[in-house]
């Protein structure tokens, strides 16, 4: 694949289908930006589905962006997850199909149950707005089949809770059953003090469940998908989930 060509990367994907539905909440502030990576770079089928919508029933990907839905009152995501979307989103992953939520999309899901854990304040209470590195834990799901084991990429995030938390028990667990996907690192793939940017514990940028079909992450690889951006290291997830529902149509 040249990367480098939009024309050549939806040459690439205009034999596959995949239906992607973006969630739309009061706030939401990305779900643009990850319908044109799906709809407009990779000429996927892609509609917005507002939050009062409960019929996902024509989607093979459900995307909870980022942003600020219900304006983050009480907590980020508290509000969201009573949202009949929402509720037909938890049906959709039951279903064994696949949910990816993004910084604010990650912490409606912890917020729904389909992901442990808790997203918090960043240690420094700072919002956060800048590009990390990330060490790929796995390559064996449908999220990042088109990446090396090992491999470090690099995406944004924005957040100003993105802290990642949870008890001991749920940590050994997310380690003992591989769900952890995506770690903050240095460049080279080391765990330090300073390549932890919000001080999620063990790293922790994103995780899956233990089906593997919901993927929750911090940091936006829809906005490092695009080549006229001249940084593409997020397209690789968007790729590896459209070869994967291309694989079992």
């Amino acid at each position: 694949m040249i990367l480098g060509k939009q024309g050549s990367i939806q040459e690439d994907f205009e034999e596959q289908g995949m239906n992607v539905g973006v969630i739309v909440f009061p706030g939401s502030n990305c779900d643009r930006d990850v319908a044109m990576v799906t709809r407009d770079l990779l000429q996927q089928p892609t509609r917005m589905v507002w939050h009062e919508d409960s019929d996902l029933s024509d989607l093979d990907l459900v995307i909870v962006p980022g942003g600020f839905s219900y304006g983050d009152y009480l907590r980020c995501g508290a509000i969201a997850r009573f949202s009949p979307a929402m509720q037909a989103t938890r049906h959709h992953a039951e279903q064994g199909k696949l949910v990816l939520g993004i910084c604010n999309g990650f912490q409606v899901l912890t917020e729904a149950g389909l992901l442990p854990g808790a997203l918090m304040r960043n240690r420094d209470l700072h919002f956060i707005c800048q590009r990390v590195p990330l060490r790929i834990e796995r390559t064996d799901l449908p999220w990042t089949q088109a990446y090396q084991p090992g491999q470090v990429i690099t995406l944004p995030i924005a957040h100003g809770e993105g802290c990642y938390y949870a008890d001991a028990d749920t940590l050994a667990a997310l380690e003992d059953h591989q769900q952890i996907v995506f770690r903050y690192s240095t460049p080279d793939g080391q765990l330090t003090d300073a390549s932890n940017p919000n001080g999620s514990l063990h790293h922790i940028a994103g995780i899956c469940n233990r089906r593997g079909n919901v993927l929750g992450m911090m940091p936006h690889p829809e906005r490092a998908s695009d080549p006229m951006l001249g940084h593409t290291d997020g397209l690789g997830l968007f790729k590896s989930v459209l070869q994967a529902v291309a694989a079992i149509a």
